[in-house]
């Protein structure tokens, strides 16, 4: 019993400990993160810390691991793929790029998806690897464009894809699971959902007030 308890342990800290992130004040523009360490650790920081480019990327990993194995294998590779190819066109076409449409596509990203988390929705897999592809593209227009007006802004993408990837693995690895293991621990990410979607609808009030 105690053996099972201290196995059981790191899911409870980590799932209990996501809606208190979720449930931070999410700010009205993101700013760079400097680190000290370079370009790429400020990419990392970047994206770890601007929860526009965060929140829908955490929720479509959480979504797709509720899916399943196959769904979080494809979020995994897909999700950081589009992520970087939306950046890195970004990139290409620097001021070129109109986003001012694109602005309050995060937060919609954020509600429609944290609210898929909660009602724990299941989709065919063609449906949620296009879903991956699309916000993952949409996501990474917008943080390449802010980072394509900044010094080093390839190397800060860069950043940006390793910390994504190797959140995105995580999450969906112990979303998967966490589900398998007991059926309150789907509860508990049905709820983390709910702190996504409430985020995602603080956000777009703020915007449509702004």
């Amino acid at each position: 019993m105690a053996a099972d308890l201290a196995r059981r342990r790191p899911a409870w800290i980590a799932w209990y400990a996501l809606p208190a992130l979720l449930a931070m004040p999410l700010p009205a523009a993101a700013h760079l993160v400097n680190t000290g360490l370079g370009p790429v650790y400020d990419g990392i920081g970047h994206f770890l810390f601007s929860l526009e480019e965060l929140l829908p990327l955490v929720a479509l990993a959480l979504l797709a691991g509720l899916n399943g194995s196959a769904a979080a294998r494809s979020a995994v590779f897909l999700l950081p793929l589009a992520w970087l190819t939306g950046g890195a066109l970004a990139q290409l076409a620097g001021s070129r790029l109109a986003v001012a449409p694109l602005a309050g596509v995060p937060a919609i990203l954020i509600l429609v998806l944290g609210a898929a988390v909660a009602v724990d929705r299941r989709l065919p897999l063609v449906v949620l690897r296009r879903l991956l592809l699309g916000a993952g593209l949409v996501v990474g227009l917008l943080s390449g464009r802010g980072l394509a007006l900044l010094a080093d802004g390839g190397l800060l993408l860069l950043g940006g894809f390793l910390a994504q990837a190797v959140l995105l693995s995580w999450l969906s690895a112990l979303t998967v699971a966490a589900i398998r293991q007991a059926d309150w621990l789907r509860i508990a990410l049905r709820v983390a959902g709910s702190w996504i979607a409430a985020s995602g609808l603080l956000l777009l009030g703020w915007q449509l007030r702004g």
